[in-house]
């Protein structure tokens, strides 16, 4: 499954846009008054402008599994990372098979890159902004996560991941390409103390040859 469009809220455009582009290194391929479009590897994020939004995302971006102390240190002379435990910046994912470091947009936003060790996506050149592969992680709030995740597989075909102890507090529904990550309102997104709350999410995704528009 593959995160090919996602469409969020900011209430500054202007900044959010300087945030991906000078920060880091991304291309934006649309830009109004109204939105901005950035491409993001294999995928577009999307911000529309909401002068009244005031609540934040948590999203993830696939990078190659052979490059997160890269990743890393190009971070490092941009922005702070978030320190997980002990002046550690990875945190470890032992049932995905993952690592990955966190750090906050302009907007307050949760960002993720994680490094998916099963996926064969290593890379020969240094890490920048073009090692960025694609969006592979979207956090979507709701009351019921198990019930949501089971409509959602049942209606689009999709499943869920295999690697997660899907339960009532947080399902996955996807693989290591895309994820989508729900969870119930109020529980802090890791590793922070911040509580999820739902906000509106628009996602395109590619399953197995079939396109899905997904709101939120």
């Amino acid at each position: 499954m593959k995160l090919e469009h996602l469409q969020l809220q900011t209430n500054n455009l202007k900044n959010t846009a300087r945030f991906y582009q000078e920060i880091l290194g991304l291309s934006i391929v649309e830009n109004n008054s109204e939105s901005i479009s950035i491409q993001v590897g294999n995928s577009i994020l999307k911000f529309i402008e909401n002068n009244n939004f005031n609540s934040i995302y948590h999203f993830a971006f696939n990078i190659p599994n052979n490059k997160l102390e890269e990743a890393i240190t190009w971070l490092k002379n941009k922005i702070d990372l978030l320190v997980i435990e002990d002046k550690n910046v990875i945190a470890r994912f032992e049932n995905w098979n993952a690592n990955a470091v966190y750090f906050y947009d302009n907007n307050g936003n949760l960002l993720e890159f994680i490094a998916r060790h099963d996926l064969d996506n290593n890379q020969l050149a240094p890490f920048d902004s073009k090692s960025i592969l694609n969006i592979s992680e979207i956090g979507i709030v709701n009351e019921t996560p198990l019930e949501l995740a089971n409509q959602l597989i049942e209606k689009h075909g999709l499943d869920f991941f295999a690697k997660n102890p899907n339960s009532e507090l947080f399902s996955a529904v996807g693989n290591d390409e895309g994820l989508l990550i729900i969870v119930k309102p109020n529980r802090n997104w890791y590793p922070t103390q911040i509580p999820a709350a739902s906000n509106k999410i628009t996602v395109k995704i590619e399953n197995n040859g079939t396109l899905i528009e997904l709101n939120f």
